[in-house]
């Protein structure tokens, strides 16, 4: 009975960190979205380190919907938005 109740304690710490992992995801997406519309704050070094965390996930998000067609010309980036939506869907997961 020892064995199980300290699974349940490190599966629910383990979930917690990983909620909190994600809330820090999209906080840093808020940040860097609203720093993205001042074009003076986009070379600034807290710009930079944010996306230098967030690039390498958006980048595969990017390449898939490069491969469809009509979103080649899309004016908007919609790998933000669909970064955003996975990360919510697994915050609901947890």
């Amino acid at each position: 009975m020892g064995f199980i109740s300290d699974m349940a304690a490190i599966t629910n710490m383990l979930r917690s960190v990983v909620h909190l992992l994600l809330s820090l995801l999209e906080y840093l997406m808020l940040i860097m979205a609203v720093m993205s519309w001042i074009p003076q704050l986009r070379t600034s070094r807290i710009y930079q380190g944010i996306s230098m965390i967030l690039e390498p996930l958006l980048m595969p998000i990017r390449k898939l919907l490069w491969r469809i067609p009509a979103l080649r010309s899309f004016p908007l980036d919609l790998s933000f938005l669909l970064l955003w939506l996975l990360i919510s869907l697994m915050q609901q997961l947890l």
